[in-house]
């Protein structure tokens, strides 16, 4: 069975190393995964006077998208030890009008990146931190933290590190069994 995964991209930047990374882990093929890009650049900043009864379009849209998805999937960089704020954005608008959340029991995995050293650790548990809340159960391990992701892609955007490539197939494999595993059932009705 093919699960259907939303792909959120942390960064909004043009030829982004986090897209490059998403689309990456996209083309290895795990079995079992489809990854569909959800844009979060065009959501306006959660406002609940916005949320009543004609919410923003690309609200509804991403709200639409990550319902229909089985999973969802985090590429983002670090801002500031931080998650992205257009990142943080898309879970505020994905987890409203409350009581109505379209993350809700939705299986997760996060994949941080930088340019630097630490490969974007802080970005990457402050995501957590929020799916606690969100409750969204998060893939544990394989954790990925991309260092000097620069380095990583040759000048047309592709994987050319072998290493990462391997890492990247076998986090895609945890995740998709992670999927299959923590998937929401819906009840059964009489």
């Amino acid at each position: 069975m093919t699960a259907k995964v939303a792909l959120l991209i942390g960064s909004l930047r043009n030829g982004s190393f986090s897209r490059a990374v998403g689309r990456a882990i996209g083309e290895l093929g795990a079995p079992g995964l489809e990854l569909q890009e959800s844009a979060i650049g065009d959501l306006p900043l959660y406002n609940p006077d916005l949320d009543g009864e004609a919410p923003p379009a690309s609200w509804l849209r991403l709200r639409g998208e990550i319902s229909k998805a089985d999973a969802v999937l985090f590429v983002t960089p670090e801002y500031n030890r931080s998650v992205p704020a257009a990142l943080k954005n898309a879970l505020d608008v994905g987890s409203r009008p409350y009581g109505r959340s379209v993350w809700d029991g939705k299986p997760a995995a996060v994949v941080s990146i930088s340019q630097g050293l630490l490969g974007g650790f802080g970005a990457n548990h402050h995501l957590r931190q929020s799916f606690v809340f969100l409750n969204m159960p998060v893939l544990q391990q394989p954790e990925v933290y991309l260092s000097n992701v620069g380095t990583l892609f040759d000048e047309s955007d592709k994987l050319a590190n072998d290493n990462t490539r391997t890492f990247l197939g076998t986090f895609a494999g945890a995740f998709a069994d992670w999927i299959a595993r923590t998937k929401t059932v819906p009840a059964k009705t009489d």
